[in-house]
């Protein structure tokens, strides 16, 4: 054993100590001592509590080898075999065995006998309570806890940095009583003055105090609560009561309840689990009175007979009329734009001259083509001239207009095609099919009840409509599919969105480029006049771009003219001045300003002016 483990056995003092280092004197080459430091670990901080508490360690059963003559725990010796003469020890449990550390496989008397022991209690403390957990104290008792205190008003939130009770040992708070001091003062008057203003009048403590000794009664309600809140809320927007409402279901009265109100009141029809409570309340003979409003009603309206077929039969009153006449001018579109399309002979034409000029470029790399998708009508406006000046479209209308020019309006020969690319087919054909439910179920009603004048009247009207609305419903969807497939396209891939708008593309494209080519034929006779000059050129029409030319022309020529005239020159005046101060000049030279000049003194009338020899004019 090394010294420095002996002297720090000694010093712990404890029988575990000698006995590990024992082991690990005969055991090293088979427990290694660092799996010991890791039992012993625990025992050098005996301030902490271990993660799991150690197994309850049995007591050893020592006596003398017959060999070694020596003291041993009657499991096992770790160099000697067993001695038959020991008792077995009891096994510990499973459940006592700790998680934490790893069971050695080594010797199972060995981990017995290491097992660590359990830790020491901590030193307890003032109170009773360990030390570091008791409460703090002044003057030798701890610290009153103090109760919060219930204000007869909402008051504001004093923002201070308050102490805790741990954080008052040895300071002035300590020594203050601040509840002797609420004892002594009258805090309603502080309460007035500084009470929050989100709250109502003062409240009566002894009036909410009688109050809540009383027991409120027990309500019985047939409804979930939040079922119940939104059926009041529905029987407020109605307006009216409970028996109004219940009697226009019973008699189809439409001007009473709103279509509105009865698609909401439909929600709210009674379950079945609603049907037993009732049955329940009914067959106790409670009364009415002790149920809300809303129960009430359920009541009231779960006594209507086949209250659900009277309910869809009310909705289907009250839409029938705006439906039927929203959907027969989508079927008429349909019906007008596909049978238009079908029958057009000029659009017919243009696609076979479309199909034979595809061909004529395709043909030898591609193959002769014996048809096309109406999409590829779009690639006639990206296909275009080596000069990028015009499109296939371009040319193509060209020659159309030079070659067949009775195929220029085939347009005004399909009619209603925009209408018909907004109608979604099969929506339009699944509400006929539900307005034909509801008059068979309208039909059903009034044969349980003939007596009712609103069924019989609307029976009456509306079947006609109906049977109108069933036979172009049927004729449409015969009609597109007819069309579509006559196109080479399919019905199921190509709803009446996609279909007629390729048409209508098409169509606007085909005018644009009319246009364009008509305003490049005016460009080009307006340059040929322009080129040739000729006299005969200005009895025909002049044309706007060279009106507009030959007026930009003469403004430009006005401003210049402008730009150049300046004030007129003074050549001759009414009185002859302008001879004499050619003749002053010619008789008197130019002299300095110092000097008196001649000329500026009057002279006589009639005086007449000397040239001199030496001024030369």
């Amino acid at each position: 054993m090394c010294p420095g483990m002996r002297s720090r056995s000694v010093t712990e003092g404890t029988w575990w100590w000698h006995r590990v280092l024992h082991c690990h004197h005969r055991t090293h080459l088979f427990f290694p001592l660092q799996m010991l430091q890791l039992w012993i670990q625990p025992q050098l901080q005996p301030h902490l509590p271990l993660r799991h508490p150690p197994p309850s360690r049995p007591p050893l059963h020592l006596h003398r080898h017959p060999h070694c003559q020596g003291l041993i725990p009657a499991p096992r010796c770790p160099l000697h075999p067993p001695c038959p003469q020991a008792p077995a020890p009891p096994r510990p449990l499973r459940s006592q065995v700790p998680k934490c550390h790893p069971r050695p496989h080594h010797s199972r008397g060995l981990w017995r006998a290491l097992s660590p022991p359990p830790p020491p209690l901590l030193p307890l403390g003032r109170g009773g309570l360990p030390a570091g957990l008791d409460a703090p104290s002044a003057g030798g008792g701890s610290v009153k806890v103090k109760k919060p205190i219930q204000t007869k008003f909402r008051m504001p939130v004093f923002n201070w940095v308050a102490l805790k009770s741990s954080q008052i040992d040895g300071t002035v708070f300590n020594e203050l009583n601040d509840e002797k001091v609420l004892q002594e003062l009258d805090m309603s008057d502080f309460e007035e003055q500084f009470k929050t203003k989100a709250q109502g009048p003062a409240l009566d403590i002894s009036a909410l105090k009688a109050k809540a000794t009383q027991k409120a009664p027990n309500k019985v309600t047939l409804m979930e609560s939040n079922r119940a809140k939104n059926l009041a809320i529905t029987l407020r927007k109605g307006g009216c009561s409970i028996q109004d409402i219940c009697t226009a279901i019973e008699t189809y009265d439409q001007q009473a309840l709103s279509l509105d109100f009865l698609e909401l009141l439909l929600r709210f029809l009674p379950t079945e689990y609603e049907r037993t409570l009732i049955g329940k309340f009914e067959r106790e003979q409670q009364p009415l009175e002790e149920l809300s409003d809303e129960d009430q009603f359920m009541i009231r309206f779960s006594k209507i007979p086949r209250l659900a077929e009277r309910m869809n039969v009310m909705i289907f009153l009250g839409n029938f009329s705006d439906t039927a006449q929203l959907l027969m001018p989508q079927l008429n579109a349909i019906i007008a734009a596909s049978m238009s399309l079908k029958s057009s002979s000029k659009l017919r034409n243009i696609l076979e001259i479309v199909l034979a000029f595809g061909n004529y470029m395709n043909s030898s790399k591609r193959g002769a083509a014996y048809g096309f998708r109406l999409q590829s009508l779009d690639a006639l406006l990206e296909m275009k001239s080596t000069d990028r000046k015009q499109t296939l479209l371009h040319y193509l209308v060209r020659v159309i207009m030079e070659k067949y020019p009775g195929l220029t309006g085939f347009h005004t020969e399909l009619h209603f095609l925009d209408k018909a690319g907004t109608v979604s087919l099969d929506s339009v054909l699944q509400d006929v099919r539900g307005l034909q439910q509801g008059m068979e179920l309208t039909r059903k009603e009034f044969m349980r009840q003939d007596d009712s004048p609103v069924l019989k009247d609307f029976l009456k009207v509306n079947s006609e409509v109906m049977e109108k609305l069933q036979a172009d419903s049927k004729t449409a969807k015969e009609a597109y599919e007819s069309a579509v497939e006559y196109f080479g396209e399919s019905p199921k891939t190509s709803p009446p969105t996609t279909f007629f708008p390729m048409f209508m593309r098409f169509i606007k494209a085909y005018k644009k480029a009319e246009q364009d080519i008509e305003m490049w034929k005016k460009q080009e006779a307006a340059a040929k006049e322009a080129e040739s000059g000729s006299p005969g050129s200005e009895s025909q029409p002049e044309l706007p771009i060279q009106k507009a030319k030959r007026q930009q022309m003469d403004m430009i020529a006005e401003l210049k003219k402008k730009q150049m005239v300046k004030e007129p020159l003074i050549y001759e005046g009414k009185d002859g001045a302008i001879e004499d101060i050619i003749s002053d000049l010619r008789n008197n030279p130019y002299r300095r300003a110092d000097k008196g000049r001649g000329g500026s003194k009057k002279r006589a009338a009639g005086q007449s002016l000397q040239a001199m020899p030496d001024i030369p004019l």
